[in-house]
């Protein structure tokens, strides 16, 4: 089997790139410039890309866009949607029109979808939330139409927190953790919906050889929890004291609008469709997720 995977350098397609390769993929990358033997050069902003490649692929897994951490100014706002929406249509678009389309397009979206909804428990069939999260996350997953539309399965794999002590939200973590600094931010109340790097990766992979998924999916373990609880186990493996809560408005001094729509908000998701589709989770536990990435 063939695939391409677009955002190969970042914080999951780094990490997938050998995983599909162990498991006896052929993987290329999609890269800027250009691309070596089984890549796929593409440029999002100018709307050019190596059709010829991606005819002769299986699968593609699209994962690449703007990262979401720092302040959110309407320049980094701008970069945040239009990397998501440029490069998804592009690649949409262009599979619409071959004569052989791969089979399956897995594209990443995310929970921020359902915006922030308090204890409401969330699954596939949930409407969407508001706030500009939401509203870009409609947007990109509208944007893989083309391909659907062309009788291509498309999964739009709805992402949580991603567990890896190599980066996202745990990387950052650790360190204040370590030195006894880490607790709860802001009323602790709000829902986290999570997923270890390694299950992330076999549900990627999941998705791409179970045909009876399309549409979105929510990759995210079957245990969300609360952030006081994330914070208290985090603490627990660590064997070190959360006392050093972060109120909300210091969150909202250091973080702008980002606070309140990714460290505030509240989204109890569960991974429906992964579950009854016989996905398997290594990791369906907060605790036994942590501690062989922090230990």
């Amino acid at each position: 089997m063939r695939t391409v995977v677009s955002g190969s350098s970042g914080l999951v397609g780094s990490a997938l790139v050998p995983f599909l390769a162990e498991a006896g993929w052929e993987v290329g990358r999609v890269v800027r410039g250009e691309a070596g033997p089984g890549d796929l050069a593409w440029d999002p902003e100018t709307g050019t890309l190596d059709a010829a490649t991606l005819s002769a692929m299986d699968a593609v897994v699209h994962l690449a866009g703007e990262n979401l951490v720092g302040l959110w100014t309407e320049a980094k706002k701008r970069r945040i949607r239009d990397s998501r929406l440029n490069g998804t249509r592009l690649l949409s678009e262009s599979l619409a029109k071959l004569a052989l389309p791969p089979k399956v397009l897995v594209a990443a979206s995310a929970i921020g979808y359902y915006g922030d909804r308090g204890d409401e428990e969330l699954d596939e069939s949930s409407s969407p939330g508001t706030g500009f999260l939401a509203e870009v996350c409609q947007e990109w997953e509208a944007a893989t139409h083309p391909a659907r539309e062309a009788g291509i399965r498309v999964v739009n794999l709805r992402i949580g927190v991603v567990l890896t002590p190599r980066g996202g939200a745990l990387g950052k973590m650790l360190g204040p953790f370590k030195a006894g600094l880490g607790g709860r931010m802001g009323s602790g109340k709000q829902w986290q919906s999570w997923i270890a790097l390694d299950d992330l990766l076999g549900a990627i992979l999941h998705t791409l050889v179970a045909d009876q998924l399309a549409g979105p999916v929510n990759a995210v373990a079957p245990n969300p929890v609360t952030q006081s609880d994330f914070a208290r186990t985090l603490g627990k493996v660590l064997r070190r004291p959360t006392y050093a809560a972060m109120p909300a408005f210091v969150a909202r001094l250091a973080f702008g609008e980002m606070a309140d729509e990714m460290l505030l908000a509240s989204a109890r998701v569960v991974p429906r469709e992964l579950l009854s589709s016989g996905y398997a989770f290594r990791h369906p536990t907060l605790g036994a997720a942590l501690t062989p990435l922090v230990l």
